[in-house]
């Protein structure tokens, strides 16, 4: 539509959602969901098929072994799909984490009644390679390793690669919680090899909430069979019920599916993955060296900063309260993320969705006006804020 392109401002009091998903969408994306499908019926089983080989379609080189099975329900119901599923009952999972998601993810392990060991790295330290090497080598019980692939809780993006090489070196089996990268940062398993991957279809590809999408090893799928904890989180289930039937095992997201396979065609037309993920950098870019203009520190060194979103330390100036910074950027147009580091105070702003540099030109200058209006003089973070970037630059 034409208000696709250039992206829009926000318009009719509707906001730009600066987070990691629900995000800003297109037009187009909004209007694929006016009007109504058939479960059953033929043009839905036919959209599913497009849905999945155009998920499928993403993984470049190395794909073909990999099926896609799309469920309904938020990122969390993936994950547990995808532990309770792929993990034998009497398998061991470790849980690469550094944030609340990995953490979420061993908690998942635990309820459902599987074994789980947890590498905490605390907020913005990753996991690396070799101490997932010495894990394995000292625990021949563990089976599968869960790595998060971008962290939303700090915005780091996990080093996947060296983490896949080491847990296929060691004979065991990786999963990857690609929520909010998958789309825009490449994940072809000829470069990561993993056993299965789950993403959401409000995350990089721009549609809007209801259902993920677990990508597994077509092998490893079929011998999954019966392992499930669930019945609705059977994945296995799920796989070959759509496999014999074309259909969803239970009362799919009809208007959800629509909407994300507009997106994926406007996913296509921007370059596919390489696309995406440049305008998504190109965001962060302009939006961290805006901040930093502004007085602001980032928690992470550049080095482990995503093109996903960025967490920045609130101001040390006692005339900062992150509930007023909020009203007052939403105010002007904004939807900020709170923080989730345990340490220091501090707030997250998205790079993803339907918006480009100018928009984060936008936020930057919002940001200024809204620090002007709360008498804010100085964004410098606290002292113990700067102790914790410290130790961050040292990794």
């Amino acid at each position: 539509m034409p208000d696709d392109a250039p992206f829009p401002p926000p318009r009719l009091g509707e906001p730009y959602l600066l987070t990691p998903g629900p995000l800003t969408s297109a037009a187009a994306v909004k209007v694929a969901m006016l009007r109504d499908w058939g479960s059953w019926d033929g043009d839905f089983r036919a959209m599913t098929r497009e849905l999945r080989t155009g998920v499928l379609a993403l993984l470049g080189s190395g794909g073909a072994a990999y099926d896609c099975v799309p469920m309904q329900g938020s990122g969390s119901y993936l994950v547990e799909a995808m532990i309770g599923t792929l993990l034998p009952r009497d398998g061991k999972l470790l849980v690469l984490a550094n944030g609340a998601y990995g953490l979420r993810a061993a908690e998942t392990t635990r309820r459902i009644g599987r074994a789980v060991t947890v590498l905490d790295k605390g907020d913005y330290r990753p996991p690396r390679g070799d101490e997932v090497a010495r894990i394995l080598a000292q625990d021949p019980d563990i089976t599968h390793v869960l790595a998060i692939h971008c962290e939303t809780s700090s915005g780091i993006l996990n080093p996947v690669a060296e983490i896949a090489d080491a847990v296929a070196a060691a004979g065991r089996k990786l999963l990857i919680d690609s929520m909010s990268a998958f789309g825009a940062l490449s994940l072809a398993p000829s470069e990561v090899p993993f056993e299965a991957f789950v993403s959401s279809a409000n995350k990089c590809i721009e549609g809007v909430p209801g259902f993920g999408f677990l990508v597994a090893r077509r092998d490893a799928l079929r011998a999954a069979e019966g392992r499930a904890h669930s019945l609705a989180l059977d994945a296995h289930a799920q796989w070959a019920y759509m496999e014999k039937t074309g259909q969803w095992r239970f009362t799919p997201p009809t208007h959800v599916v629509a909407a994300f396979l507009e997106a994926l065609r406007m996913h296509r037309a921007e370059g596919g993955v390489a696309g995406r993920g440049a305008r998504y950098a190109r965001n962060r870019d302009v939006l961290v060296a805006g901040m930093r203009g502004l007085g602001f520190a980032t928690l992470l060194p550049d080095r482990w900063m995503s093109p996903i979103i960025v967490t920045f330390f609130c101001p040390a100036d006692p005339r900062f309260h992150f509930a007023r910074f909020y009203e007052a950027m939403k105010a002007r147009g904004f939807i900020l993320y709170p923080g989730k580091l345990t340490a220091v105070d501090s707030f997250r702003i998205g790079c993803i969705g339907h918006i480009d540099d100018a928009v984060m030109r936008a936020v930057v200058a919002a940001v200024d006006d809204a620090l002007t209006e709360m008498g804010v003089t100085s964004a410098a973070p606290p002292e113990a804020a700067l102790a914790e970037r410290s130790l961050a630059e040292t990794l």
